[in-house]
């Protein structure tokens, strides 16, 4: 068992990462409104843009697995997303049966009008740290996804029996 004050911080960084989170999905919501877009929409619009800019674009498949909607769901966003100028659907692979999404042409320009600031503010924050740290906290973040992608691919336990009740 870890000592009282050890279990205080990782109960503190463990409700910050959370939080994190939060404010994620709260500014992935904000940016929908601002686009017009509904909020799956927008998220599977920033998931497109971010493989981009990691240089790993998506296929649908991928995108569905990434936000968590069926195939036909998925391709009825794309669709909306497509008749919008958002997203782009092109073929890049041999396979010319490989589809590859983009972000369409004005796409990139409104994200980085939405997020420039965050943008800059985050990197505001992160400037004060020491290459060191960062290198740190980027090995403990891997750690982390690593450890959730390794939960979120096992079996989920069975499902609790809803039938009995506790009066």
């Amino acid at each position: 068992m870890n000592h009282p004050v050890v279990q205080a911080q990782l109960d503190q960084v463990t409700e910050g990462l959370r939080a994190y989170g939060a404010n994620y999905r709260e500014f992935s919501r904000k940016f929908a409104a601002w686009l017009g877009l509904h909020s799956t929409d927008a998220e599977a619009l920033i998931e497109i843009l971010a493989a981009e800019e990691r240089g790993t674009a998506l296929s649908p498949a991928r995108l569905s697995e990434r936000i968590g909607l069926s195939q036909p769901a998925t391709t009825a966003l794309l669709n909306r997303l497509e008749q919008a100028g958002h997203v782009v659907r092109t073929r890049e692979h041999r396979d010319r049966r490989m589809v590859t999404l983009r972000g369409g042409p004005d796409v990139h320009h409104l994200a980085d009008e939405f997020f420039h600031p965050l943008g800059e503010e985050v990197a505001a924050v992160m400037a004060r740290y020491s290459p060191e740290q960062l290198t740190q906290f980027e090995r403990f973040l891997t750690e982390l996804t690593e450890a959730m992608n390794n939960r979120l691919g096992q079996p989920l336990p069975p499902s609790p029996d809803r039938t009995t009740t506790d009066h």
